[in-house]
């Protein structure tokens, strides 16, 4: 494990987020880690959850502490709205309440279309998308509960979705992840709708093509990486920090006016590249 989170914010302030309490969903590893890392050294307190990796969480929980912040692991599988309940309950005792929600937590299930089992489809809807409703319902029904803090920050709660590129780019043979990531891009914007009277604010993240374990064959050899750049224009792989840093600025409240987008941090993919040499 890398205990040098506070590196991942250079230059920034590291009070940002300041005795805010945050919640990321499938942060054992990848995108997540970065996430509640980042959120740790901008001075969040954080949850780091996980659904089956228990000792992959406790490092992560042990590197924020080891960087002099704060942190806890809970487990819980986001589909499941028993264990979600538990989970915030968990959260609540330990920190008292949530100011962050970053719903992060997904799979992918790859099939062709016409192979693809029920089961598989459904797997994959029902964490990477129903995942994000129920943490996102339990997490607004607090903010609502509490209300402003101003101390803490100017909104009374902030839900950051963690979508993908293909929430707008089609992607054949993973169909049930790209309907997933739509999802997402549609609930994202009506929850923003919904909440804004609050003071809630509600935004996604899209990554496109980052560098994590997890997709380690798309990038890992010189030529697996050359491949993947002619897709990207600015002709870097991106790091899960490029994600970490954003997701402390959605949450700060240096983002208080943003509300109902989506961000994308992909280097340049939906500019359609191959468009660059002509159409």
């Amino acid at each position: 494990m890398d205990n040098s989170f506070r590196d991942d914010l250079p230059g920034r302030k590291r009070d940002l987020l300041h005795d805010q309490a945050a919640l990321v969903t499938g942060a054992s590893s990848g995108i997540g880690e970065a996430i509640a890392k980042a959120l740790a050294g901008a001075g969040a307190r954080v949850v780091v959850n996980f659904s089956s990796n228990e000792e992959a969480a406790n490092g992560v929980v042990q590197d924020i502490r080891n960087g002099g912040g704060e942190a806890i692991a809970l487990r819980a599988n986001v589909s499941k709205e028993d264990q979600v309940l538990a989970m915030f309950e968990a959260m609540f005792k330990e920190y008292g309440t949530i100011d962050i929600l970053v719903n992060n937590a997904g799979v992918q299930k790859d099939a062709k279309f016409t192979d693809m089992t029920l089961t598989q489809w459904q797997l994959v809807l029902d964490i990477n998308l129903t995942g994000q409703f129920l943490c996102a319902r339990e997490a607004a029904k607090e903010f609502i509960r509490r209300g402003l803090v101003p101390e803490r920050s100017l909104a009374a709660g902030k839900i950051i979705c963690i979508s993908s590129v293909h929430e707008t780019i089609p992607w054949a043979g993973h169909i049930n992840y790209a309907a997933s990531k739509g999802g997402i891009m549609m609930m994202m914007k009506t929850m923003a709708q919904e909440l804004a009277p609050y003071k809630i604010r509600v935004n996604s993240i899209a990554p496109g093509a980052i560098k994590t374990r997890i997709n380690r064959g798309a990038w890992e050899t010189p030529e697996a990486e050359a491949k993947l750049l002619e897709l990207i224009p600015y002709k870097r792989v991106g790091e899960t920090r490029d994600i970490g840093a954003v997701a402390v600025w959605l949450a700060s409240d240096e983002s208080d006016y943003v509300n109902g987008t989506t961000i994308f941090v992909d280097g340049g993919m939906l500019l359609y590249p191959a468009f660059a040499r002509g159409g």
